[in-house]
């Protein structure tokens, strides 16, 4: 399939995705205006992200560092890059000049070198702090019981700005029960510290669910831009 092609039905599956977000929304007494779409653009050429943004589409998702950093400097300013996956160390200077905002602070090693690297250039880098909320021993992230002081331990940090919250759920079983537990801690920890605003829950799956349950802000994949290859 050309890239033209491909840019064509990315377009479409945006435009019904976002029915789906405003239909959900309205499900919950919310207002979709208050939903952010991050498109996670993972294997996808930077043609694909460009046809997105010409059509007023912003938010664009990398779970890679090599691709964040491939694409940003492809297409250039005009977009608002988010790094949903799991970040190495060693490739924390190069995202934070490029991301508006990292969802995946999963442990406090990783939140010390990105606000290094955000006083080092200059910055304040807005963060998410992971939790897993589901309790899956395969996915990253603080324990619910670990999160208070997590979250307050990242704010504290010179350079950082956190801005909620971020969860993966398990892989089996319904994830209406952490998504709700999520949104739980998040209203607790609001009432004291009220810069804590965003859950970061919902993938092509569920996302509806998640925003039933208060998802500020959906990652869709699959759902925006179709499968992608298996090895990749």
């Amino acid at each position: 399939m050309s890239a033209p092609e491909l840019a064509a039905q990315v377009a479409d599956r945006l435009a019904a995705v976002r029915e789906r977000v405003h239909e959900a929304a309205r499900r919950s007494g919310r207002s979709p205006h208050a939903l952010t779409i991050v498109a996670v653009a993972k294997t996808f050429p930077p043609e694909v992200v460009a046809a997105l943004r010409d059509s007023g589409h912003l938010d664009i998702g990398e779970s890679r560092a090599q691709e964040l950093v491939a694409k940003v400097d492809a297409l250039g300013p005009g977009l608002r890059w988010h790094f949903v996956g799991r970040l190495q160390r060693n490739k924390v200077a190069p995202v934070v000049a490029r991301a508006s905002l990292v969802h995946s602070v999963d442990r406090l090693p990783l939140a010390e070198a990105i606000a290094r690297h955000a006083r080092e250039q200059g910055k304040v880098q807005p963060v998410l702090v992971q939790v897993n909320v589901g309790e899956d021993p395969a996915k990253a992230g603080f324990s619910v019981e670990e999160a208070a002081e997590a979250v307050g331990r990242v704010r504290a940090l010179d350079g950082l700005a956190c801005q909620g919250l971020m969860t993966l759920p398990p892989l089996e079983g319904d994830p209406r029960e952490p998504f709700a537990r999520l949104r739980a801690l998040r209203d607790d920890l609001r009432a004291t510290y009220p810069e804590v605003q965003h859950l970061s829950m919902g993938m092509s799956a569920d996302f509806e669910t998640a925003i039933e349950e208060g998802a500020t802000m959906v990652r869709l994949g699959e759902a925006i831009f179709g499968r992608r290859d298996a090895t990749a």
